[in-house]
């Protein structure tokens, strides 16, 4: 955790998010802290490639929210292993994702019985530089009412979302130019015609989750 790390954003992050799910959705957030790659269980830490200790750090917040979902979805001490495509694979019934910045990791799970896939992605409120929105943005997004300033780093956050949720049902690698959003109406469309509701919060961080009903 950074020196200048607030732990009320952590407390004003995760009341934003629970009133942006959808019913039935889980979400949880934890400000990345020394020491939080202590929170792997032993398979998972031996299912992570990744070396260097601020990613280990990362992955342990993540799955240290995820675990207490899981707890309260009836699946306490479930080890969420990494799969070749990098997603953790969740228990039988389950959907779920994880995703983290520099200094933030947040979850999202839900029963599939309710939803069918879940992506989620977090980001720092701040506008998207000039040449990564470039690379994001195709003619068929639309970006609706939201913030201008922080229109563009909304879309990337939705992208990477929709893939999380996508990648799962389809297993279609995905570009940013093979995903359309519509900020507007809270949807996505990807080039192989999956659709994908989103949700969205820009305070104090921009977190956007990806679902598709079941």
């Amino acid at each position: 955790m950074t020196p200048s790390a607030d732990p009320s954003e952590e407390i004003a992050l995760a009341r934003a998010m629970a009133a942006m799910a959808p019913a039935g959705v889980r979400t949880g957030c934890r400000m990345i802290r020394d020491g939080d790659e202590a929170h792997l269980l032993p398979a998972e830490a031996s299912s992570i490639p990744a070396r260097q200790a601020a990613m280990r750090r990362a992955s342990g917040a993540a799955r240290w929210i995820a675990h207490r979902l899981l707890a309260n979805a009836g699946f306490d001490g479930f080890a969420l292993l990494r799969t070749p495509s990098g997603a953790p694979a969740w228990p039988e019934g389950m959907t779920g994702s994880l995703a983290h910045d520099d200094d933030m990791a947040v979850a999202a799970v839900a029963t599939v019985a309710g939803i069918g896939s879940l992506g989620i992605d977090v980001e720092p409120a701040l506008p998207l530089p000039d040449d990564i929105f470039s690379l994001v943005a195709i003619p068929a997004d639309r970006m609706g009412a939201a913030d201008r300033h922080l229109a563009g780093r909304i879309l990337f956050a939705a992208k990477e979302a929709v893939y999380k949720a996508a990648y799962p049902l389809d297993r279609e690698v995905l570009g940013y130019e093979d995903i359309a959003v519509d900020l507007e109406t809270g949807h996505a469309t990807t080039s192989t015609g999956r659709k994908v509701s989103l949700a969205y919060c820009i305070v104090p961080r921009v977190v956007v989750l990806g679902f598709v009903g079941e």
